[in-house]
């Protein structure tokens, strides 16, 4: 995933089971957080306005994750993120995290873009399918 966005999240005590390890429902949580930023941030399009205003959901109709590694309190675990593809009404994403470069987890999520108010699935919006093309053919 050269040339993909990044970021790295610390992970918290409130993430942790009482072994002190990453609860696998807080690993959700997370990803859910990194997809957010990497919207802003990665493809430079604002999460909230495309959910508050436009009205444009961004749920996940799957999310799946591979547990390489234990992730413990005070880790700092860097996520990437890969655009598998773009289909007519969602995203297939990969995101990959990892620690001192080990992989920790690798997850799948499929995004579907829906009308929110009508709670039906949409073609994915001109300008996320325009930013997430760029995206997938800068990091490729």
């Amino acid at each position: 995933m050269s040339g993909a966005w990044s970021t790295t999240v610390k992970i918290r005590f409130a993430y942790c089971d009482p072994a002190g390890i990453v609860y696998f429902a807080s690993h959700f949580d997370i990803l859910n957080g990194v997809v957010e930023d990497w919207f802003n941030d990665g493809l430079g399009l604002s999460y909230h306005d495309i959910i508050g205003r436009r009205r444009v959901g961004l749920g996940y109709v799957h999310a799946g994750a591979d547990f390489r590694l234990p992730a413990r309190m005070g880790d700092r675990l860097t996520y990437r993120v890969a655009v598998e593809r773009i289909g007519g009404r969602s995203l297939p994403l990969k995101v990959t995290a990892t620690r001192d470069g080990a992989e920790v987890l690798t997850a799948s999520l499929v995004i579907v873009t829906t009308d929110i108010d009508r709670a039906k699935a949409i073609p994915v919006p001109d300008d996320i399918r325009a930013a997430a093309t760029a995206y997938r053919e800068k990091t490729a």
